[in-house]
């Protein structure tokens, strides 16, 4: 939480997970429903095309009719030069390019971050201006599947390897709430019927600790067991996996607009745990506390 317990903007941050990513529709279309206005979007990987899309004002039936084409053989292209990658993101480049134009990201609707990450540093680089379709393709390109994407000089891959849901790229932007949206909410991994899904299970394991550590920095989280999908492609169950994300982000709307209400609380009670002076009793503050709400505290 911002200290600031007059901003009640919300932040969303969608995560990665690949084909599984159509959920992120589901949960753009309930903030839709109930009215609730997205302020900041940060996005990692899939999470990134999906931010990228409503940001720029695509609605999520729009977003969906494009979710069609969310499969590996449609979104890749395969590379002869075989530079750090079997295949390159000039697919998913061209269909950026046709949807949304040459855009630069500082000219979103929506203020907008996308996570990738330098394969040569492993640092977290996050873009919030420069060109879409190029920040967009490094925070998809799934290291030893796809060719490192160069932007500035440096070799940039899929952001899931630093943050997958990049819960402190929306609370940069300014967003008081954060949102998270973890496609791998639930720790089981299917069962790999080929290459792609070898090398998705060992990225989400090696991902799956940090993650959930990085979420507590989020005020409300989703984590989704979308177990039962492919990370290669979902393109004849569309309209189910969007469910998957719409019948739970509805259920926590309320709670989201609760948060929103009830702000300078939960502001209070984060000074009275982290600024009280570790020289009053425990008993005091420990009083002090449970006088309160029972509310969520970052």
């Amino acid at each position: 939480m911002k200290w600031n317990p007059f901003n009640t903007s919300v932040g969303l941050a969608l995560g990665g997970g690949a084909a599984k990513g159509i959920a992120h529709i589901g949960v753009l279309k309930a903030f839709e429903e109930e009215g609730v206005r997205i302020s900041y979007l940060s996005g990692t990987s899939i999470g990134a095309l999906v931010a990228a899309y409503y940001a720029f004002g695509k609605s999520p039936d729009e977003i969906l009719a494009v979710g069609g084409q969310l499969s590996f053989k449609r979104m890749t292209s395969f590379s002869l030069r075989m530079m750090g990658g079997f295949f390159t993101t000039n697919a998913i480049q061209e269909m950026i390019l046709r949807d949304l134009g040459d855009v630069n990201i500082e000219d979103a609707l929506i203020p907008l971050s996308i996570c990738t990450t330098d394969i040569v540093s492993g640092e977290q680089v996050a873009f919030e201006k420069g060109r879409l379709a190029d920040a967009v393709c490094a925070s998809v390109a799934v290291p030893g599947v796809f060719s490192p994407v160069e932007i500035n000089g440096r070799k940039l891959v899929d952001g899931g390897l630093v943050e997958n849901v990049p819960v402190s790229l929306a609370e940069d932007l300014g967003a008081g709430i954060i949102v998270g949206i973890d496609l791998n909410g639930v720790k089981r991994y299917p069962e790999p019927t080929g290459i792609i899904d070898v090398l998705g299970n060992a990225i989400d394991i090696c991902m799956d600790l940090k993650t959930r550590d990085q979420l507590k920095g989020a005020d409300i989280v989703l984590s989704l067991d979308l177990t039962s999908y492919s990370r290669a492609d979902n393109t004849d169950c569309i309209d189910q996996l969007v469910m998957e994300g719409y019948r739970p982000m509805k259920a926590k709307i309320r709670k989201l607009l609760w948060f929103k209400r009830t702000n300078m609380i939960r502001y209070l009670m984060k000074i009275l745990k982290d600024i009280i002076p570790l020289k009053i009793p425990d008993l005091i503050k420990r009083k002090l506390i449970e006088s309160l709400p029972s509310i969520k505290i970052r």
